[in-house]
């Protein structure tokens, strides 16, 4: 996967820049939009990036903010409630998209989670449109598991960009190098335990047990994208933080 051009708002994307699909269909993510019957242009400034092997595309914004997008996972605060929905916070900067009550794996009314204010979950996109609220659900509606979605209980939450927060989510190759160019969780995960959930919204939950480790933890990874570490920079900096650890 590579950045391939950069796109400015109605550009078209060249046919032979798209990924081919065995099903014959492609996954649109961030900034792009299917004109019938083949067209495929730009919504917002941003640079291409395409995902061969799942014939997925979308536009990064380097420094841009989140747009919230189908089928995104992301990490979201309860703000406040109603009898049927809870009001979460995605960023400071979108408007608050809601999460019913019941989108949880297996509840009722009587055994749904009790969230307040403050409570963090992890969810999935599953509407997102300019003239509707947004919605989310901790579960995957075509399963109806959870799929390690759902409340996210202690630990603290860390804010990094969310071009930064998709290169961490991309994972690793069958040789088990990160293919975002990202190494501080694999790095810290050689000598400490935890867990990690990373949001597409540039949010992301980290519990170790230790409030020193998970802070330490977090640092890491906000001075990794605010510094713009290189993959060596990034075993450097792990290795003389986890000296005292």
């Amino acid at each position: 996967m590579a950045a391939t051009m950069v796109l400015l708002p109605g550009e078209e994307i060249p046919t032979d820049l798209l990924p081919k699909s065995k099903k014959g269909t492609l996954t649109l993510g961030p900034g792009l939009h299917h004109t019938p019957p083949s067209t495929i242009s730009a919504t917002t400034p941003g640079t291409l990036q395409v995902d061969h092997r799942k014939a997925a595309l979308w536009l990064e914004h380097a420094g841009g903010r989140y747009q919230p997008s189908v089928g995104d996972l992301v990490i979201a605060q309860i703000h406040h409630s109603s009898v049927e929905t809870y009001s979460c916070a995605l960023t400071p900067h979108t408007s608050f998209a809601l999460l019913g009550q019941l989108a949880f794996e297996g509840v009722s009314k009587k055994t749904r989670p009790q969230l307040k204010a403050g409570d963090v979950v992890y969810a999935r996109v599953s509407k997102a449109s300019k003239w509707e609220d947004v919605e989310i659900e901790c579960f995957n509606s075509a399963t109806g598991k959870a799929e390690g979605m759902g409340p996210l209980k202690g630990g603290m939450l860390f804010d990094v960009r969310p071009a930064f927060a998709r290169r961490l989510m991309i994972g690793t190759d069958k040789e088990g190098i990160s293919k975002g160019g990202v190494v501080v969780l694999e790095e810290v995960g050689e000598k400490v335990k935890f867990e990690v959930a990373v949001g597409r919204n540039g949010r992301v939950w980290v519990d170790s047990g230790s409030v020193r480790e998970t802070v330490l933890i977090g640092q890491l990874l906000r001075r990794a994208d605010e510094e713009g570490w290189g993959v060596e920079a990034q075993r450097k900096a792990v290795k003389k933080a986890l000296r005292d650890v």
